[in-house]
């Protein structure tokens, strides 16, 4: 039974579902912020803090987890030598979701995505600036 299972399906097939968030919190770790649709943006969260709460351990195993489920070994190396470390003394909430309001193409609610520690040291962008943009 499914029962408590939520998960957004996006219109994708299963395959293309687990690529779609692979690439997500690849590129949310190596641009440390991304511009993307709300809902999508809810579902990598998930999955990036479990990548931050694996990254934290250090250890060979869980090294070896992180690069079974992040698509680039550069993605791997940024999470354990920057991210992991700057997320040390935090239990959780590893990121934060700002919303810019609508795309004006579609009207779908569109985000940013970044790290806490990323708008610690500077403001929260603007809808102007740009930012790495996943579709």
């Amino acid at each position: 039974m499914r029962h408590q299972r939520v998960m957004k399906k996006f219109g994708r097939s299963m395959e293309h579902r687990k690529m779609l968030m692979k690439s997500l919190v690849t590129n949310l770790i190596l641009a440390e912020s991304i511009k993307t649709t709300l809902p999508k943006a809810k579902e990598a969260r998930k999955d990036a803090e479990k990548m931050v709460t694996i990254a934290k351990k250090g250890d060979l195993a869980a090294r070896r987890l992180a690069a079974s489920r992040l698509v680039q070994p550069a993605a791997v190396q940024k999470l354990f030598a920057e991210i992991a470390p700057a997320m040390k003394d935090r239990q959780g909430g590893y990121t934060r979701i700002v919303k810019l309001g609508a795309r004006k193409g579609d009207a779908a609610e569109m985000c940013i995505l970044q790290w806490v520690t990323a708008g610690e040291a500077a403001p929260a962008p603007a809808a102007e600036e740009p930012a790495k943009e996943v579709k």
